[in-house]
């Protein structure tokens, strides 16, 4: 018996154990708690993802679009910001299919700000990241797309203007994700764009599983390389993709994180690839790059197998101090979980951590957060297939799924409490971005669903526990902070957490950092480490608020 068949025997047969023994299903468990409540549409929000499908299963169609919290007009309340896609030959939207920018009210509702603020493109958009990329005090907007991307610039009165071109940062092929991070320390945060498959319209191809019209698979096509682009510091980047060694033709790239995963003070990148080997690039310390993923254990599968990877997040989930990394993947390959072993390397922690039963899902944004502000990180993932005819072939899974909330139990390992929430409904869900909307101490999650509506989930669970939140303002450092490593001490108590631009799946999370403490009354002390070297520690604070850090504030 060959090796791919016995596994597929062994996935099978794991499958209808867990359907067996309750581990899966797919929402029609009688909801017990509303914990999470849906209020996207009483807040004011009434966009639709539009994907341009038709009965032509065009390839681009199936990876969905990404969504945003981001504060653009610094007011201290999170805005919204939605992907949208567009039309494509033999399909038509009945209302216009673009992105839209909704405007937190401080109420809890939203206003559409979209045509005002100038950011509407029309573009068949996939993914979104933000920072204020020129240090001028209010965020940008980077637009991912299926052709040339773009570049808001804010100009700090509640619009933005379109500076791509004169950037230089169009990147004309398919982009999916991207990331701003400074990778070189000289206060400008640079940009990685994760480039996609060599397709075009006109490569459209048919593809059929039993019989059935399918989606063709990212197998059918090229791979493209990334793009990295330094920031110049005049409004202007550069292409520096061969000479900084992040070049790779092979890659499939849909999202990418940056973090210091080895804590040498040096920016590293991951980058999630579908179907090809991951990249962990580590970063030298002088401008260049080195991919190490074969080396950490993060590049394939334990068999050695490439996955269909699509979100991704690095975070302390077991307060160890070290960064952990999670991935998304396809069906019939689990979603990994690599613990940091604090040597450079990682260790497979899929099953020993709860993580065995995701077999039958695709899953696409991810994210640890602390859900009930215990002091540790959860993780909330987001399902959906791509294959809309699945069930005519496929009885082990559905095209629309739940999406899934995992409980940490503060010992290296999760418990999937799904069926105890309402997380959305079933739907095809793609990106997903976390932050507090509503600054009431506790994350909320937004979801961008493909072909269908938001969910905005506020986040009503009421408890005993606090929490802090931490905005960074650099002055020596990027703007935002982006890069900053930020501890914080309570009694027998400490939390680690990076600020960072693009995250989970084609999205960006709330830029300040939110730490739930548990039961603890007091901060001992907080430490921010800027991307500069500047240290800043600040003794004695009080829980329950959000504290903005002034980049050496402790100095003086």
């Amino acid at each position: 018996m060959n090796y791919k068949l016995m596994r597929s025997i062994v996935y099978f047969l794991l499958i209808i154990f867990l359907i067996v023994n309750g581990k899966f299903n797919y929402g029609h468990t009688q909801k017990r708690t509303m914990v999470f409540t849906d209020v996207a549409e009483e807040s004011g929000i009434n966009f639709r993802h539009y994907d341009g499908r038709s009965e032509q299963h065009y390839f681009v169609e199936t990876i969905g679009s990404g969504c945003a919290f981001i504060d653009f007009d610094d007011d201290g309340y999170l805005d919204i910001y939605l992907v949208n896609a567009t039309d494509l030959p033999g399909s038509y939207s009945p209302v216009a299919s673009r992105n839209a920018l909704y405007q937190n009210n401080r109420d809890g509702t939203f206003v559409d700000v979209t045509d005002q603020a100038g950011v509407g493109d029309l573009g068949y958009g996939t993914g979104i990241t933000s920072a204020d990329y020129n240090n001028d005090g209010f965020v940008d907007i980077y637009i991912t797309n299926f052709g040339a991307n773009i570049l808001y610039k804010n100009n700090k009165d509640g619009t933005f203007i379109d500076v791509t071109k004169f950037a230089g940062v169009e990147n004309p092929v398919w982009s999916a994700g991207a990331s701003f991070g400074d990778y070189d320390g000289d206060g400008f945060v640079d940009l990685y764009v994760t480039n996609y498959c060599d397709f075009k319209l006109t490569d459209h191809k048919t593809c059929q599983e039993q019989g059935v019209e399918v989606y063709c698979g990212p197998e059918e096509f090229s791979g493209i390389p990334d793009t990295l682009y330094k920031n110049n510091g005049d409004g202007t980047f550069t292409d520096v993709t061969k000479s900084a060694g992040v070049f790779n033709p092979n890659g499939k790239g849909m999202m990418a994180v940056w973090s210091d995963y080895n804590d040498d003070e040096n920016l590293d990148l991951f980058v999630a690839n579908d179907g090809t080997e991951n990249f962990l690039y580590q970063n030298n310390g002088g401008g260049t790059f080195i991919d190490i993923a074969w080396i950490a254990g993060v590049e394939n599968d334990d068999q050695g197998n490439p996955q269909g990877s699509m979100g991704v997040d690095f975070a302390d989930y077991d307060n160890d101090g070290m960064f952990d990394l999670i991935i998304t993947n396809f069906q019939r390959q689990l979603n990994m979980l690599y613990r940091n072993d604090g040597d450079g390397l990682f260790s497979d922690a899929t099953f020993t951590a709860g993580l065995g039963y995701t077999l039958p899902y695709v899953s696409w944004g991810i994210g640890f957060f602390d859900f009930d502000n215990d002091s540790f990180r959860d993780l909330f993932i987001a399902n959906g297939h791509i294959q809309d005819h699945i069930e005519l072939y496929d009885s082990s899974t559905t095209y629309l799924q739940p999406n899934h909330l995992l409980i940490n139990d503060k010992d290296g390992n999760f418990t999937n409490v799904s069926d105890q929430f309402y997380l959305g409904g079933l739907k095809a869900s793609r990106g997903v971005a976390f932050g507090d909307f509503d600054n009431d101490g506790d994350i909320d999650i937004l979801i961008n669903n493909a072909h269908d509506r938001p969910n905005l989930l506020r986040n009503d669970l009421s408890t005993d526990y606090h929490w802090i939140s931490i905005k960074a303002v650099g002055t020596c450092s990027n703007r935002d902070g982006i890069g900053c490593r930020i501890k914080v001490f309570g009694e027998k108590f400490i939390s680690t957490a990076d600020i960072r631009s693009g995250a989970s799946y084609m999205s960006q999370n709330d830029l300040r950092v939110h730490f739930g403490l548990g039961q603890v009354e007091k901060v001992n002390q907080i430490e921010i480490r800027w991307p500069s070297g500047i240290v800043d520690v600040i003794e004695n604070v009080t829980v329950d608020q959000i504290l903005t850090i002034v980049e050496g504030a402790s100095q003086k």
